[in-house]
């Protein structure tokens, strides 16, 4: 029997896996999701850097959602005024539910496209 670590260090790597597929030179918005906070960055593979990153702990707003989606479209603003417009979307672990949608989807309404 597999623990959960395990379990989700695996559709960790597999769904990455499809994202270096999907990315053909693309940045990559990864996210993370803690029990309290979000955080956003827009990674440059190639390169190797960091284009743009911000965590909800710099916006502070109402609920878990709302702040999710505040960095989502911080973090969309931040990749423009960079010069970085279309990404690939790396949700890592998490299902695309409740502040992981919200995050993607206030990205995509600031300008990013995934």
């Amino acid at each position: 029997m597999s623990t959960l670590n395990q379990t989700s260090g695996r559709r960790k790597m597999r769904n990455r896996s499809k994202v270096r597929v999907a990315s053909a030179g693309r940045p990559r918005l990864s996210i993370y999701r803690s029990s309290k906070y979000i955080y956003a960055q827009i990674i440059d593979d190639t390169a190797g850097k960091t284009v743009a990153q911000i965590g909800s702990k710099a916006v502070k707003t109402g609920t878990k959602t709302d702040s999710a989606a505040a960095v989502g479209k911080a973090v969309a603003e931040a990749a423009i005024a960079a010069g970085v417009k279309q990404v690939v979307f790396d949700r890592g672990q998490y299902k695309y539910h409740g502040r992981v949608k919200a995050l993607a989807d206030a990205a995509r309404e600031a300008g990013l496209d995934f």
